[in-house]
């Protein structure tokens, strides 16, 4: 590599825009705090309770590729299904959980619910996919989503899309509103 020639008005410019440059007698420059930083809390493990409390009594149906979902927890008007399949809710957030095993899908699941109801969500899309690649021709992750949302206590109800927002491959999720946002006046679910 070529050393660069600088012209003397170039060499005059750097050393104007550097300006007085005293030299270092140590190769080791110790650097020091001006202060001590301020002390942190150590951070407390957050240790979530197992949100698939909810026990089935009964055992559920295998699903085929194409059959609908639908659940709505006791004490709510079925009117609230209704109002769900058509979209009356709005989506506040979404997740696909296309071709993760099981175990990881739950783990995203469970993540994901906890994080939409701390944040306010009501109403969310869950893609799981119809299943066509399954093992035995049975959907894998169709029939865990169906099981795992029943058992959440977030849960109060959901159902399959409608086709343009993947049809049978997905579900509605009608969520409780988290304890910090409180119950509103004419709250309507």
């Amino acid at each position: 590599m070529t050393k660069k020639i600088l012209s003397a008005e170039d060499s005059a410019l750097f050393r104007q825009t550097i300006g007085k440059v005293i030299a270092v007698k140590k190769e080791n420059v110790a650097l020091k705090p001006a202060r001590k930083p301020r002390p942190r809390p150590l951070s407390q493990t957050f240790e979530r309770d197992n949100p698939l409390e909810k026990v089935i009594d009964t055992a559920l149906e295998t699903l085929s590729h194409e059959d609908k979902l639908s659940f709505i927890a006791p004490g709510l008007q079925k009117n609230v299904l209704k109002k769900l399949r058509k979209g009356y809710y709005g989506l506040d957030a979404d997740i696909d959980l296309h071709g993760l095993s099981s175990q990881v899908a739950k783990q995203h699941l469970l993540n994901f619910l906890h994080h939409c109801v701390e944040d306010g969500c009501r109403c969310v899309h869950i893609i799981h996919g119809k299943g066509y690649r399954s093992p035995e021709h049975h959907p894998v992750l169709k029939n865990d989503v169906n099981l795992w949302l029943r058992q959440h206590k977030d849960v109060l109800a959901f159902c399959s899309t409608p086709p343009k927002d993947g049809g049978t491959g997905a579900v509605f999720v009608l969520l409780k509103l988290s304890e910090k946002y409180g119950e509103q006046d004419g709250a309507e679910y």
